[in-house]
């Protein structure tokens, strides 16, 4: 399995560990979910904290 590094959905800019991020996604209709980084990586919008900001 390859690995990505999330960026932002806005930016581009490459998401640090560590760092406060936005996800947009939906709600799931399922439960059960173990593999949450794997959830979000395919399922979410990253957005960084400086885009958040700005848009406010």
């Amino acid at each position: 399995m390859l690995k990505t590094t999330p960026k932002c959905y806005k930016c581009g800019k490459e998401i640090e560990k560590n760092e406060e991020v936005y996800v947009k996604l939906r709600y799931p209709k399922w439960g059960g979910m173990t593999e949450i980084k794997a959830y979000l990586q395919n399922e979410g919008k990253f957005f960084c904290e400086k885009c958040i900001e700005d848009k406010v």
